[in-house]
């Protein structure tokens, strides 16, 4: 007797259905065991030390590995306890296990790598691959941090970047990796946690202020602004750093589709472009800008052009809502309340300007100023702040070098 064909699918066309219904939400948090587990952190400053303590506090931690880009910092780490240490609320927690590598970054002149190191390699490994690796550092230094790691970056590895300000990612394929063949992943993020170090003397010491978030998107290979509505396939060490990350219930990480994750990225912008450059004109906290007429006028001239270049990108062109999101007025009351809830703060921009390092200006306002040039919009409030902090901190610079160095090194710094 011939059997009847079964009303219900087979496993092979299970398989199949699955695949087919194989969504991008649920490709992201899929298991991939071809990858590498060992996760590479770049940068062991407030963002690096947080990213890197969560690493090690999960129930199953990766290896993970720390970059070091000064001696000192390796030199530092030897003396102590090998261990990074987080206070949250009065509470301190240590973890270890981490492994070390140093990685200082050439010399650069005119846009050129000027190797000078005499160091030999400090650990077995500092040669092999590297397959998912996370950038702290500031954006003034990410072309230097990732010039020290390229070669042993491939195709198949993804850079995860946790920075303020925008356009790294271009200034990386010109200057780093312009074979769009042989560059690596990118996965970019937007961090909202509060971190700070009150003792320069501990290096791998950190306080935890405020609790926030982390919003990560993985980008195409190609300009976002080509095909804004394209889907982005997920390269598995982007798939695997995704999972990582957003299962770290400390950092607060979400995966965001790349138009969307523009969106918060470019609001944030309009937030800094406004609150850095002012703060450090005025060398006074954030809540300075607060109830001053005449910085109020500054900041309105400012948001009027930050609010025209992005409405105008085309990213951005046809998506609802988006004339209204970022009008002068909203952006002005995003703005205020930042200003008001971070008041005591001193901002980023203002530390290192303090401290005659280089600031992210270039990639906060000068931002805005090269999107505005690519659409024959001319800038000059952005460009005139711009220059006038970079113009500041070369002065302040001038002074240190005519001050004998009594202080402690800041092992964290990069070197202007």
């Amino acid at each position: 007797m011939p059997q009847r064909p079964c009303s219900f699918p087979c496993t092979r066309d299970l398989f199949r259905i699955s695949r087919r219904t194989y969504t991008a939400a649920s490709e992201q948090y899929a298991r991939e065991s071809r990858v590498p587990r060992r996760i590479h952190v770049y940068g062991v400053g407030n963002i690096g030390k947080l990213i890197a303590h969560s690493l090690r506090a999960d129930i199953n931690p990766p290896p993970v590995t720390l970059l070091f880009h000064r001696p000192a910092l390796l030199d530092e780490w030897r003396r102590g306890d090998k261990s990074i240490v987080l206070e949250s609320d009065g509470h301190r927690v240590s973890r270890s296990g981490f492994h070390v590598e140093l990685a200082i970054p050439p010399t650069r002149r005119h846009h050129a790598s000027v190797d000078t190191r005499d160091e030999e390699p400090t650990h077995s490994s500092a040669e092999e691959p590297i397959d998912n690796l996370i950038v702290t550092s500031k954006a003034t230094a990410t072309i230097s941090a990732l010039d020290a790691v390229k070669h042993r970056l491939r195709p198949e590895s993804t850079v995860c970047l946790l920075q303020n300000g925008m356009g790294v990612i271009d200034h990386l394929n010109r200057e780093i990796f312009p074979d769009p063949a042989t560059r690596p992943n990118y996965i970019q993020g937007v961090v909202t946690h509060a971190l700070n170090s009150p003792d320069r003397s501990k290096p791998f010491f950190a306080v935890h202020a405020a609790h926030g978030t982390i919003a990560l998107a993985a980008l195409p290979r190609g300009q976002l602004k080509d095909h804004p509505g394209a889907s982005v396939p997920f390269a598995p060490t982007s798939r695997y750093l995704l999972r990582t990350l957003t299962g770290l219930p400390v950092l607060g990480a979400v995966g965001f589709p790349p138009i969307e994750f523009m969106e918060q990225q470019l609001e944030k912008l309009a937030i800094n472009a406004v609150i850095n450059p002012l703060t450090v004109m005025l060398d006074a906290p954030n809540g300075s800008i607060l109830y001053n007429f005449a910085v109020t006028r500054t900041m309105r001239l400012l948001l009027a052009e930050i609010s025209l270049v992005i409405r105008s990108l085309p990213e951005l062109r046809g998506l609802p809502n988006i004339q209204d999101r970022f009008s002068p007025e909203r952006l002005e009351t995003l703005v205020v309340s930042t200003a008001d809830k971070t008041r005591y703060n001193i901002s980023s921009m203002l530390a290192d300007a303090r401290a005659g390092r280089k600031t992210e200006v270039r990639y906060i306002n000068g931002y805005i100023v090269s999107r505005g040039e690519e659409m024959g919009m001319q800038c000059v409030c952005n460009y005139m702040m711009m220059q006038l902090v970079e113009g500041k901190t070369n002065m302040i610079q001038r002074e240190n070098l005519d001050q004998v160095p009594i202080g402690r090194q800041d092992l964290n710094g990069y070197q202007s």
